[in-house]
C-alpha cells in the first residue's frame, strides 16, 4: 500500500475514534417501579441536547456520543411519572443510567390497554419496531417492509407498485395475520386482507409496531394465527416541535412531510398531526403514484381518572398498477439461462422485455381523448390518465378514511374500562377491461398468435378504431357499440365498531379482564363504464331488470357486470386471566365470535326484487394461554398453546358473483403450541422459540374448475390440512459503544399433511366431484421457509448512524393452488414432485442519517440516505408454480413458472427539519 493509500485508511480509522474519545456513552435500563418489568418504548433524553434513545423489547437504550461533563438524563413515558438523574459523563466512558419510573394515578393508555403489549415475561414470540428503527430502515416504502427484519416474516411489494405490498408470517398470509392501528382491527371485513395503500400515511406517524408471531397475547375476540401486528400512533408519547421532511428518490420520486407535535401540555392536552404529498413515476413501467395522507390524534386528561383520545387518518390515492408475473424469460433471458430447469427452447415463445416489463400499460395514439368516469375523480381531458399518450388497464383509486374515540377511566384503583367507537369509510376501487379488447403479440415480426408471442401488449389504437366505427342497429343505427372497454371494479363500504373492556384486580397477582368487540360492515360491488375506447356506449344484457335493448346501453358511469351489497355483522366477546408473581407470569383468553353473511344482487330478479341470501350465524372460538418462568433477572423460559375455531371469510360461504351458497362449510380449525427463552443483559440479549402449528379444513374456492365431461363449475374444497413448524431466533449485541448488531433467524417446514379427496361438492347441487388432489408431503408456498438477517449499525461520529441490512432467503416453494394437483406426480425416486423451488438469494440494504451541526433558529437538521437493493442483485421474490397463463411444458420447472423479480437498486434521500 502506497503511503497516501496508508495516509487515507488511518484518517478513516482514527479519526472517528479520537472525535468518539471525546464524548462518552449512556447505557442502561428502564422499569417500572412496582413490578420491575421493561418499559418498553420509554423516551430517554439528554436535557439540553438532541441527543436520546427509546427503550426496546426489554427496556434497554443506549445513547452514543454524549457531550462529557455534567448531563441531565430525564425517562419518560405515558402512564408512569417522568423521572431524572444526573451523570458524570467521561470522555470514551460508558456510564450506566437504570432508573424506575412510578406508575401515574392513570395509567390506561393506547399503549396498554389496545395494542396488549408484550413485555420481557409474556410468554410469546414477538418483536418491537421502534420509532427510530422506522425512520431508520423504512425509507418511505410501504409499512410491512420494516418487518423484514424479524423471524418468520417476508414482505414483498410484489410487482413493485407503492402500496401494493403484503406480509407473511410464518407462512400464513395476511388474512391471518391480526392487523390493528391504535387498537382497531383493519383486516377487510369481508376477506381478511390488508391493501396498503389505504394507510400509506401511517408509517409516517407511528411510533412503535409490536409484532406477536403465532396466537399472541392480544385479548380480542379477532382470532391470530400467523400473528398479530399493533401499529401505535401515541400523541402524548411524541415531543413537541414542528417538523418538514423532505425526500426525493429515483423515477421522479418526491415526497414532502409536514408534522407538529404539542408533546404534553399541563398534563392533560396533546396532538400529533401529519400532511404528506407523494408523487412518482414508479421503478417498474407504469407503476405512478399520486397521493397524499394525512394523520390527526389527540389526547386529553379530563381528570386522574378520565382520558380520552381521537384519531383520524385517511390516504386519498391513484396508482398504476402492475398486477401480471411473467415467465422468467420475459424479464431476464440470462438469469433463465443459468437455470438448471429452465429449458432455453421457452425462448422461442417468451421474449425478453426487460427487468422493468409491466403488462397493464400501453401505449395510445395521443390524439385519442375519450372521457373518462372514475369515482372519487372525473375527467374529460387526457391528462387525467396521469400518463399523456399512454393507457393504464390496470390502477387502483381509494380513500379509506377511519376515526375511533377512545374512553379510558378509571372506576377505582381495582376497576378500571376502556372503550372505543370507530367508524371507517371506503370510496374507490381498481380498473380492468372489459369486453373483448385487442392484444398484439410482442415481437411485431412473429407470426404467432398473441397469446403464443409473450409477453403480448394492449393494442389500444385498434381496439378504439374498431369501437368508433361499429355500428349494431339492433341497439341503435347511429351510435358505435364498445365491445372492449376499460372498466372500474368499485367497492364502496362503510364499517362502524366498538371495543369495550373492563380491568378488575382481584388481588396484587390476578388481574382479570373482559369485554365485547362489535362492528358491522356494508360493502356495495359493482362495475362501471370508465372508457367506451372510442364507441358510444357498451351492452350489459347481465341486469334482469333491463328488458329492453335501450335499457341495456350504457354508458360512462353506468353500473355494469354485476351489482351487488355484502353485509357482515361481528360480536364477540373475551375474557384474559393474568397472574404474575414472584418469578411467574401466566395468562389465559378464551373468546367466542359470531358472524353473519349477507348478501343482495340488484342484477338478479325475484318476483320484482333483488335476490337476497344469508348465512345465518356462524360461530369461532379461541382458547389460549402460556406462562413464563424467570429463572434468574435476565433470563426466562416460556410457552404457550391455543386452540382456534376460525369461522370462513364471505366467499367461502357466499360467492357473490352467482350468488350461491356453500352449505358444507366448515370452520378451520388451529392447533399451536410454542416454547421459548428470553436472555437479555446489559450489552447482549436473544430471544430464541420453536412452534408447532397444525392447520385443519382449510378452506379453498375455484371458480372455474374443470370436470371430466368439460363442464366448469364453482367447487368449494375443503379439508386440506397442513402442519407448520419451525424455530426462530433473535439476538443483539453492542461489542463497543460505536457498534450495534442485530440478527434474526428462523427455519421452518410448511407442509400439507395429506392428500384431499371426497369431501367437496359442487356448489349449488347435491353433486360430489369424484377427485383426489395429491398434496400429501407437498411444502406450502409463497414464502422461505429460511430466513436470516442481520442489521449492523455504527455511529462513527456524533449524530451519525450508518446501517447495513443483509437479508438471505432460502426454502421458497413457488405457490400453487390444490386444484391444479388432479394426478399423483411422483419423480424418478418415487417422491411427490414439490411446485417449484425458487433460488436462494441475498439483498443488502444501506441506510445513513446525520444530524447537521448546523444551527438555524434553534432548529435542528438531519440528512438521511437510504438504498436498497445495494448491489443491484437480481432474484426472484413472488413465483406461481405451473403458471396456467404462463407456463412452458407443465412438469413444475422453472420453465413453468410466473414470477415477479425483486426490485432493482433504488435510493431514497432527503432532509429533515425539526423545531
Amino acid at each position: 500500500m502506497n503511503q497516501r493509500g496508508l495516509t487515507i485508511m488511518l484518517a478513516v480509522v482514527v479519526l472517528p475514534l479520537m472525535l468518539w474519545a471525546q464524548t462518552g456513552n449512556i447505557t442502561g435500563q428502564i422499569t417500572d417501579s412496582e413490578t420491575g418489568d421493561a418499559l418498553v418504548g420509554a423516551n430517554v433524553i439528554v436535557v439540553g441536547t438532541s441527543l436520546g434513545a427509546a427503550a426496546d423489547a426489554d427496556g434497554m437504550f443506549a445513547i452514543m456520543n454524549v457531550p462529557i461533563g455534567t448531563q441531565t438524563i430525564t425517562a419518560s413515558v405515558i402512564g408512569f411519572e417522568a423521572a431524572s438523574i444526573t451523570l458524570d459523563i467521561a470522555a470514551g466512558g460508558t456510564a450506566i443510567a437504570n432508573i424506575a419510573l412510578s406508575s401515574s394515578a392513570l395509567q390506561l393508555t393506547a399503549l396498554e390497554v389496545f395494542a396488549n403489549r408484550a413485555t420481557r415475561n409474556t410468554p410469546v414470540a414477538y418483536s418491537n419496531i421502534s420509532k427510530a428503527d422506522m425512520s431508520l430502515r423504512l425509507g418511505s416504502q410501504d409499512i410491512p417492509l420494516v418487518l423484514n427484519t424479524t423471524p418468520s416474516v417476508y414482505a414483498t411489494m410484489q410487482g413493485g407498485a407503492a402500496g401494493d405490498a403484503r406480509i407473511s408470517v410464518r407462512g400464513f398470509n395476511q388474512r391471518n395475520v391480526a392487523i390493528q392501528i391504535n387498537g382497531v382491527p383493519v383486516n377487510d371485513m369481508e376477506n381478511g386482507w390488508l391493501y396498503w395503500s389505504n394507510w400509506d400515511g401511517v408509517g409516517d406517524a407511528t411510533s412503535s409496531i409490536q409484532l406477536q408471531r403465532g396466537l399472541s397475547a392480544d385479548n380480542l375476540a379477532t382470532p391470530s394465527v400467523g400473528g398479530s401486528m399493533n401499529i401505535i400512533t401515541d400523541p402524548a408519547a411524541m415531543g413537541s416541535g414542528l417538523s418538514f421532511k423532505q425526500e426525493i428518490g429515483n423515477d421522479g420520486f418526491f415526497k414532502s412531510t409536514l408534522g407538529i407535535n404539542t408533546g404534553l401540555i399541563g398534563g392533560k392536552y396533546a396532538l400529533s398531526a401529519n400532511l404528506v404529498k407523494k408523487v412518482g413515476d414508479g421503478i417498474i413501467d407504469g407503476t405512478w403514484t399520486d397521493a397524499m395522507s394525512y394523520y390527526l390524534g389527540a389526547s386529553y386528561t379530563l381528570n386522574a381518572n378520565n382520558r380520552f383520545e381521537v384519531y383520524a387518518v385517511g390516504a386519498p390515492q391513484r396508482h398504476g398498477q402492475n398486477l401480471y408475473k411473467q415467465n422468467i424469460a420475459v424479464y431476464d433471458q440470462d438469469f433463465a439461462r443459468g437455470l438448471d430447469d429452465y429449458d432455453v427452447a421457452a425462448f422461442d415463445k417468451y421474449h425478453e422485455a426487460g427487468r422493468f416489463h409491466n403488462q397493464n400499460w400501453a401505449d395510445v395514439d395521443a390524439s385519442y381523448a375519450g372521457e373518462q368516469a372514475w369515482g372519487m375523480y372525473s375527467s374529460t381531458t387526457d391528462d387525467k390518465r396521469f400518463l399523456s399518450g399512454q393507457l393504464m388497464e390496470r390502477q387502483n383509486f381509494f380513500h379509506k378514511p377511519q376515526v375511533s374515540i377512545n374512553w379510558y377511566t378509571s372506576l377505582s384503583d381495582a376497576i378500571r374500562i376502556s372503550s372505543t367507537a370507530y367508524w371507517s369509510g371506503g370510496h374507490g376501487g381498481g380498473t380492468g377491461t372489459l369486453g373483448s379488447v385487442s392484444r398484439k403479440g410482442f415481437d411485431p415480426n412473429s407470426t404467432e398468435l398473441w397469446f403464443n408471442n409473450a409477453p403480448w401488449i394492449w393494442d389500444w389504437d385498434k381496439e378504439i378504431a374498431q369501437n368508433a366505427d361499429n355500428i349494431d342497429t339492433e341497439f341503435s343505427a347511429t351510435q358505435n357499440r364498445s365491445t372492449g372497454i376499460l372498466r372500474n371494479s368499485r367497492n364502496n363500504q362503510w364499517t362502524i365498531g366498538a371495543i369495550s373492556k373492563a380491568y378488575y384486580r382481584l388481588s396484587d397477582a390476578i388481574r382479570i379482564t373482559g369485554g365485547i368487540d362489535w362492528r358491522t360492515a356494508e360493502i356495495t360491488h359493482f362495475r362501471e363504464v370508465r372508457d367506451l375506447l372510442g364507441g358510444d356506449y357498451y351492452v350489459e344484457s347481465g341486469n334482469e331488470f333491463d328488458g329492453t335493448p335501450a335499457a341495456q346501453m350504457k354508458g360512462l358511469g353506468d353500473i355494469i357486470a354485476y351489482h351487488n351489497t355484502n353485509t357482515v355483522n361481528w360480536l364477540g366477546f373475551f375474557g384474559q386471566g393474568e397472574f404474575t408473581a414472584g418469578p411467574i407470569n401466566a395468562y389465559g383468553v378464551a373468546a367466542l365470535s359470531t358472524i353473519a353473511y349477507d348478501y343482495e344482487d340488484f342484477f338478479k330478479n325475484v318476483g320484482g326484487n333483488p335476490f337476497k341470501i344469508s348465512s345465518g350465524t356462524i360461530s369461532g372460538s379461541q382458547l389460549k394461554g402460556g406462562a413464563s418462568f424467570a429463572l434468574s433477572p435476565g433470563l426466562s423460559i416460556f410457552g404457550n398453546l391455543g386452540l382456534v375455531s376460525k369461522v370462513p371469510i364471505f366467499d367461502d360461504v357466499i360467492d357473490d358473483v352467482t350468488g350461491i351458497k356453500n352449505e358444507d362449510v366448515g370452520n378451520q380449525k388451529f392447533t399451536s403450541v410454542e416454547g421459548g427463552v428470553n436472555f437479555a443483559t446489559a450489552m447482549f440479549s436473544v430471544r430464541a422459540n420453536a412452534y408447532f402449528t397444525q392447520w385443519r379444513n382449510r378452506t379453498f374456492r375455484e371458480q372455474e374448475f374443470e370436470l371430466t365431461t368439460g363442464e366448469e363449475v364453482l367447487v368449494f374444497l375443503r379439508g386440506v390440512d397442513a402442519t407448520h413448524s419451525g424455530i426462530e431466533l433473535e439476538a443483539t449485541i453492542r461489542p463497543m459503544p460505536i457498534v450495534a448488531i442485530t440478527a434474526s433467524a428462523s427455519v421452518g417446514n410448511w407442509v400439507y399433511d395429506s392428500d384431499s379427496e371426497g369431501n367437496f361438492r359442487i356448489a349449488g347441487t347435491q353433486e360430489s366431484i369424484d377427485a383426489t388432489f395429491y398434496i400429501k408431503d407437498l411444502k406450502v408456498g409463497d414464502a422461505p421457509q429460511t430466513q436470516v438477517a442481520i442489521a449492523a449499525s455504527v455511529f462513527p461520529l456524533r449524530g451519525l448512524t450508518t446501517q447495513f441490512v443483509i437479508r438471505y432467503y432460502a426454502n421458497h416453494y413457488a405457490d400453487f393452488s390444490p386444484f391444479t394437483r388432479v394426478e399423483l406426480e411422483k419423480d424418478a425416486d418415487g417422491n411427490r414432485i414439490q411446485s417449484w423451488l425458487t433460488p436462494s438469494f441475498s439483498v443488502i440494504d444501506f441506510h445513513g442519517t446525520y444530524d447537521l451541526p448546523i444551527s438555524l433558529g434553534g432548529a435542528r437538521l438531519q440528512a438521511f440516505a437510504h438504498v436498497f437493493n445495494l448491489l443491484d442483485a437480481i432474484y426472484i421474490q413472488d413465483a406461481t408454480d405451473n403458471s396456467p397463463f404462463n407456463a412452458w411444458d407443465k412438469d413444475h420447472d422453472a420453465d413453468d413458472a410466473e414470477v415477479f423479480f425483486g426490485l432493482p437498486r433504488t435510493f431514497n434521500v432527503g432532509l429533515a427539519i425539526a423545531f
